[in-house]
């Protein structure tokens, strides 16, 4: 039981992490990743390039967890490896960006990961 909320959680950030993917890399500069990222259109388009590149490690982030979920030998350290990944850069986030990060990515993460570990 513990095994299938584990699995859960960690889809559940991978599919968060391609949210991030596609805000970051594709709907920046659009009304609802102003909206969400809080900022002008000027600061958009000043930073999407650099968003591009965070959205791709997002996406990096979300192909690692889903390659955890595939059966394996190894697939409870993939999984724990990507979750700690998340851990550390929503930690930075929230320190560096926004507290709100520590809540929307690193917490699920630490969720999944203990979890996880539990299974």
């Amino acid at each position: 039981m513990i095994e299938l909320l584990a699995d859960f959680v960690v889809v559940l950030v991978a599919l968060a992490h391609l949210g991030f993917l596609a805000l970051e890399m594709f709907l920046w500069e659009k009304p609802l990743g102003l909206k969400i990222f809080r900022q002008t259109a000027e600061q958009a388009a000043a930073t999407r390039v650099l968003a591009a590149n965070q959205g791709l490690y997002n996406g990096f982030l979300a192909a690692g967890l889903l390659w955890g979920m595939i059966p394996a030998a190894h697939a409870g350290d993939v999984k724990i490896f990507f979750l700690c990944c998340v851990i550390v850069a929503g930690v930075y986030g929230a320190a560096t960006v926004s507290r709100r990060i520590l809540w929307v990515q690193a917490a699920p993460a630490g969720l999944g990961l203990l979890l996880v570990l539990l299974s």
